[in-house]
């Protein structure tokens, strides 16, 4: 009878062996030295990993580690506003991974930089600059000063001559201040009897007419030293007796009155309306292209021609003071073309 033993184990060895060698597979004698019990267990795992494998084919996917949650359990949480989100999934199975694993970061987008926007060129700039130079050098044989104020940033351009002239009727809006100032002081009246009329009428004759009788009569009520002192309250030192001053002083003075600093509204409304259809306006309003509205007041004395004008369009505002000297009255006309040559080029520049 025989026993479960070496013989048995070595004719199971050999038996295996043949049928081996026979379908051409494994290597002489490899099985034959492995238990029985060995093999058991090898077939068992072998059957385990082969269910797993079925069992994953059948489910659509890998076998997730364990601990995982299901890939249709995890879902991305949304972007913040202004960010773009998640980066898409690049395996079959998006939400498996380990039991720490978490949904993949929002991919924030840069946000663009600030456009660099350039200042905007100043109306008053060295183009301009130039150009003004080049009519007062073309016009070398008179004595010629300008002044350019843009009343938004109260910067002054001065060109050419920037020492005093006789002001000659420019002067007279320096009066015509003082007097207003006396009215909102309490110290004076528009009303009050002046000469044949009233003082606002003899204001208004000494700037609209240039009336050299109704200046006389101002100054008087004004007095030499109230003058004196009034110009210095604004930063013009100014002696009525010699009545001089440069491009620039005039220039500040009309800045000062249209920007409501020297006067009050109603007054400052008066004043300027007094600086419009003159009894001269061949001078810069002459040249000024329609649109543009001129305040200004001319003087001409001797051989001085000049005019001081406020240049109005929308709102935009230019102070443009022009003062020249000439032999005599002979030139007069041909000083009056360098004023218009001047005026067409600050127009031109600035409107």
């Amino acid at each position: 009878m025989d026993t479960w033993g070496p013989g048995r184990h070595f004719s199971s060895g050999r038996h295996t062996h043949e049928s081996a060698r026979r379908a051409g597979q494994g290597s002489p004698g490899l099985i034959g030295r492995i238990h029985p019990q060995h093999l058991l267990v090898l077939v068992a795992v072998l059957g385990l990993i082969a269910a797993a494998t079925i069992y994953a084919t059948i489910q659509g996917r890998e076998p997730a580690y364990a601990g995982a949650p299901p890939a249709s359990s995890v879902s991305p949480s949304p972007a913040p506003a202004g960010e773009s989100g998640p980066l898409p999934a690049t395996g079959p199975a998006s939400g498996a991974g380990s039991p720490s694993a978490a949904p993949p970061a929002p991919v924030t987008t840069p946000a663009p930089a600030p456009a660099v926007v350039a200042p905007p060129e100043p109306a008053i700039g060295a183009p301009l600059d130039a150009e003004i130079n080049a009519v007062i050098q073309a016009n070398s044989g008179y004595r010629v000063g300008v002044a350019l104020i843009d009343v938004a940033d109260g910067v002054v351009h001065e060109y050419g001559v920037r020492t005093k002239f006789v002001a000659a009727s420019t002067g007279k809006i320096l009066a015509a201040a003082a007097y207003y100032h006396l009215v909102e002081t309490g110290k004076a009246s528009l009303g009050t009897p002046m000469g044949a009329s009233t003082a606002g009428q003899q204001i208004r004759q000494m700037v609209q007419q240039s009336n050299n009788e109704s200046w006389a009569l101002v100054l008087s009520a004004v007095g030499y030293r109230g003058l004196t002192n009034y110009a210095a309250s604004i930063g013009i030192p100014y002696d009525r007796s010699v009545n001089a001053l440069t491009p620039t002083e005039m220039a500040r003075t009309l800045a000062e009155l249209y920007s409501g600093r020297l006067l009050n509204a109603g007054n400052t409304r008066q004043l300027l309306s007094y600086m419009q259809n003159t009894n001269y306006e061949v001078l810069i309003p002459a040249a000024v292209p329609p649109g543009v509205s001129v305040f200004h007041k001319y003087g001409l004395l001797n051989g001085y021609l000049h005019d001081a004008s406020i240049l109005v369009q929308g709102e935009r505002a230019y102070v443009f003071v022009v003062y020249t000297l000439g032999r005599d009255m002979s030139d007069m006309a041909a000083r009056t073309r360098v004023i218009h040559q001047l005026t067409g080029t600050v127009t031109a520049g600035l409107f």
